[in-house]
C-alpha cells in the first residue's frame, strides 16, 4: 500500500499512523507515477486539485483553467492528500469512511 502526499501534512500523517503497513511518497520529492496518476484524473477528476490550498490561490486565473493533470505535475502539493494504492484501487483523502474502505480493501 502506497500513500501519496506530502510528509509534513497532517491528514497524511493521520493516515499513516492509521496505516502502519504502508509507504509515504512524498509528492514533492518523489511525485506520482504516470499510471497512477492518470488513473486517479479518470477516477477523481477535478476533485484531485486542492482548490483551498495557499499554492492554488497563487495561481492565475489562466494557470488555473489548466488541465488538473498538468498543474498537477508542475504543482505537486496541489493535490488533495493523501491519495492512497490499496492494491489496484484509489482512494482520495482521509476520514472515517475512507478508512473503512481502505481497511476493506486489503
Amino acid at each position: 500500500m502506497e500513500v501519496f502526499g506530502l510528509k509534513n501534512c497532517d491528514t497524511c500523517r493521520k493516515a499513516m499512523k492509521a496505516l502502519p503497513e504502508a509507504q509515504l511518497r512524498d509528492v514533492r520529492i518523489d511525485g506520482v507515477p504516470a499510471d497512477v496518476m492518470a488513473q486517479a484524473h479518470a477516477q477523481f477528476g477535478n476533485k484531485l486539485v486542492n482548490t483551498r490550498s495557499t499554492t492554488w490561490r497563487g495561481l492565475s486565473e489562466i494557470e488555473r483553467a489548466g488541465d488538473p493533470a498538468e498543474l498537477l505535475k508542475t504543482h505537486p502539493a496541489l493535490m488533495k492528500r493523501p491519495l492512497i494504492k490499496a492494491g489496484d484501487r484509489l482512494f482520495l483523502g482521509w476520514t472515517a469512511q475512507t478508512e473503512e474502505e481502505v481497511r476493506a480493501a486489503l
